[in-house]
Order: C-alpha cells, then structure tokens, then sequence
C-alpha cells in the first residue's frame, strides 16, 4: 500500500497511445510523479526525455535495474505485453497494461499467474467503460431496466488505411498486433461481457482487403448464457474516414443503442419505467473526434485508489482475460470455421 507519497510511475513505450497516458499522469500529478521514460527507438525517447525532463531507457531491463518504481504502464506493441509484464512483476513492480493485454490466450494466463505470485497489481486498460454515455447504459443494465435481454448489436465502422498499418513493422500481424478484433474493436468486444454477462458460445467469419497479415473485417455470433443473442459487425475499411461505433440492447421492457462515432451518442433511450436519471441522457452524449474517449484520467485514478488501499480495480488481470477469451475465441471460430465455447480453460 502507497500512502503519504506519490506514486512513482514510469512510461514504457512512447507511441501513439502514449498522450493518453502521459496527461493522465499530469492531470493527476498529486497522485503521481513520472520518473522515468522508456523507449527503443533513439529519436523518440530523446523527444520524451526533453519533453518531460526525466531519465530516459532504451529497454525495460535497464528501467526496472536503475530507477525505483511503483509501477510501470505499457505502450508497447500488444505482442510482448506478456513478457514486459512477467518482467516488471519478477522486480515486484505493479503494471498497467493497454488493450489487449495479449495476443494470445496463454500470455494472458501467464500475466496474471505472474502478478499473482509476486504480489503485484496488474490493470488492464478499459478506459471506454467511464465515458458517461456508457456508465449510463452499465447503471440501467444492473438495475434490470431492460428486463430479459433477448437481442444486442454491435457495430465498429472505422477505416484505417494501408499507411496506418505501414508505420511500423509489428503493425497487422498476427503475433504482436492483432487485427480489427483485438486491436481496434477490443473495447467493443470488452462491453459483451461488461453489460451483458457471459457468453455460451460464439461462431465467426472474417477477412482480409488491406495489405496485412490479419483480418480487418468480420462478423460473428453470439449467445450469452443468460439466452440473449447477438451480433458484432466489425470493419477497418469504411470509407472515407470513421462512420460509427455502436452498441444497440433490445429486451422485454427497454429498447437503448449508444451510436456515434464512438459510443458517445444515446440515439434510442425506451424503458417500461422512468428513473430520475432519465433526464441525464443528453447531458451524457458528447462530440468527440477521437475513438479513445476521455477515460484514461478516471482509470488512472483507480489504480491509484487500489495503490493506495481505497478501492477495488476496476478491469485487473483476470477482467481483462474476459475480453481475452472472447477475442481468441473469435479467432479460432474464424480460422476453424466452427462454433466455440466458452469458457476456454476449462
């Protein structure tokens, strides 16, 4: 437990997610202190060490060997999560990790069974969960406004042209990125099992237009086990620019979709009964030109709520293993062309 001090945080990979997590650590600065930088290409760690005026290391090796750390957060390409994770907790550092926390299943096991056996946190970045549009939607779930759940659609209508995927050689493949699923639609895939519980099993198809390994399309099938069905529309090719990221529940006493261009719109809001936060809806909806959302900060503030003895994580390893299995699921349904159960580990 962290008390009367900042927590001593440092930034593992400088990229484009990186902002997110460095404003988050500024905006939350009686919280944190940032130490230090990590990075290995030469041009942008000395970019982020002027910037930031902190030391700056060119492997994690070197980070977890020279600075005294609380935990470490992780921008790093997904495929080498799992072992910058194992790393960090051998040196008994908590870790943040962004989405996904893996690429393949067993990284995933091996992370959280790492954490555990060193006593660390580790969070799981699921930052689309606090956008108010969402926490919203989550709140009239839990109180069972919709009643029996029978249908829910999904829809991630983006485009990420053929230079998105060229600035970097990990990006569209199958070991250190993962395609429209994993990388893109994750916080999509995420809101499954958030809002609607766990699933029974899954079937789906997917393919490839852009010049890349992976697939940036697919479709799939769902049933929960609580007898909903449903569906998911995913694609990277929409032209000429994102369209929309959705979220549509239809049950016995609600009909709501959360649309936009990335569930920040509530289009269709219709219970059996009204509840004073009704009137909340447009207040919740915002204009957002970026698909990330505004909830890094809040995350941010939760880890260091746990850090500190205050609160429960809200997405730790094993939450975020639920969206995990959910990805890897789709993949081995795509690639098998055959229904898959959940859970996978049993």
């Amino acid at each position: 437990m962290i008390n009367k001090r900042k927590i001593r945080i440092a930034v593992v990979g400088c990229g484009r997610i990186s902002k997110n997590h460095f404003g988050s650590i500024q905006q939350l600065s009686d919280e944190y202190e940032l130490v230090a930088v990590c990075d290995n290409n030469p041009n942008v760690l000395s970019e982020h060490i002027a910037k930031y005026q902190v030391p700056g290391y060119s492997s994690l090796d070197d980070l977890l060997q020279s600075i005294d750390l609380d935990v470490v957060t992780l921008c790093t390409p997904s495929g080498i999560h799992a072992s910058q994770t194992i790393k960090a907790a051998q040196a008994k550092v908590h870790v943040i990790t962004e989405k996904p926390m893996a690429t393949k299943w067993q990284d995933g096991l091996d992370m959280v069974r790492a954490c555990d056996e060193a006593n660390v946190r580790l969070f799981v970045v699921k930052q689309n969960r606090r956008n108010s549009t969402l926490q919203l939607l989550k709140r009239a779930v839990s109180e069972k406004r919709f009643g029996k759940i029978h249908m829910v659609h999904l829809n991630v209508f983006w485009t990420r042209p053929q230079e998105y995927y060229d600035r970097a050689l990990w990006s569209g493949t199958w070991d250190m990125d993962g395609g429209a699923f994993m990388n893109q639609a994750t916080h999509y895939v995420d809101l499954m099992h958030w809002l609607i519980g766990p699933v029974e099993k899954i079937h789906a198809m997917t393919s490839t237009h852009r010049d890349i390994d992976v697939e940036d399309t697919g479709v799939v099938n769902i049933k929960w086990r609580n007898g909903a069905l449903g569906s998911m529309a995913v694609t990277m090719c929409t032209y000429p620019q994102n369209l929309e990221g959705s979220i549509t529940i239809l049950g016995e006493k609600g009909t709501a979709r959360i649309g936009g261009v990335a569930v920040n719109e509530i289009q269709e809001w219709n219970f059996s009964e009204e509840k004073d936060y009704d009137t909340e809806i447009e207040n919740a909806n915002y204009q957002t030109t970026s698909v990330y959302g505004f909830g890094h900060p809040p995350y941010f503030q939760n880890v260091a709520d746990v850090l500190r003895g205050k609160a429960e994580p809200e997405t730790d390893g094993r939450e975020g293993l639920k969206s995990l299995e959910l990805l890897i699921s789709t993949y081995r349904s795509a690639r098998d062309n055959k229904e898959i159960g959940l859970p996978l580990n049993l």
